[in-house]
């Protein structure tokens, strides 16, 4: 059995999970301005919890994205540097991906429309199925997209989950898909952590060095002397 640690931050739930010994364990903290400073002590809660030191563990996951321009590269820069310290492969998750598998955990679902609020009236969007009755790695029929929330249009009758449904609820207002949503659903470290150890052993990590978060949203602002730029420009 793999010992996986896994970091997510790309929503205002920061989450770290620790899989070990075929047990899962996690700690959770509210509040986006305090993922960075909340992170680290939950880490070495876990890690003293079991027993165990950092390079005891056979990689480090983390929540590569989409999501918060700031939060995934939090989890990603955290993962580095421990990645780094610890001489440990990092294995790059989609959140969304684990939202798709807390959804299946919680309602059994086989066909999964993740919604993820990205402000600025977008979401990050997704549709996942499970091929099986023991399946536990969701498959992307319609790959992870931006888009704005009257614009999500799923293939076929799913499963919904996820904060989009509440920050636009006007968008979602009288869509079929829509009713029943679990909006409680975010990227946890949980799923991070199983989807990791899948990752891992079908070897897919990178080193530290390599790793990177998924934006789909290139620009969230612009510096002083880009604005200069485009307004001597007329942009």
């Amino acid at each position: 059995m793999r010992t996986i640690l896994a970091l997510e931050t790309s929503s205002e739930l920061a989450s770290c999970a620790l899989l070990h010994g075929g047990r899962l364990t996690s700690r959770s903290s509210d509040g986006v301005r305090t993922h960075s400073a909340a992170l680290l002590p939950m880490v070495q809660e876990l890690l003293a919890e079991a027993c165990i030191a950092l390079a005891d563990c056979d990689a480090i996951a983390y929540g590569a994205g989409p999501g918060s321009f700031t939060g995934v590269r939090t989890a990603c820069g955290i993962a580095q540097g421990l990645g780094f310290g610890a001489n440990l492969p990092l294995v790059p998750v989609v959140t969304l991906d684990a939202m798709a598998l807390a959804c299946r955990e919680r309602h059994g679902a086989n066909e999964v429309l993740a919604v993820l609020d990205a402000r600025m009236n977008e979401v990050y969007w997704a549709q996942y199925r499970f091929d099986g009755a023991s399946a536990t790695v969701p498959m992307a029929i319609l790959p992870p997209a931006l888009s704005n929330p009257a614009d999500v249009a799923p293939q076929g009758s799913v499963h919904a989950c996820g904060n989009g449904f509440t920050a636009y609820p006007e968008a979602f207002a009288g869509k079929a898909f829509a009713a029943g949503a679990d909006t409680a659903i975010l990227p946890h470290a949980e799923q991070i952590a199983r989807l990791g150890a899948i990752a891992l052993e079908a070897g897919r990590s990178v080193s530290a060095a390599e790793a990177q978060p998924l934006y789909l949203r290139n620009k969230v602002a612009y510096t002083k002397a880009e604005r200069a730029v485009m307004n001597g420009a007329g942009a």
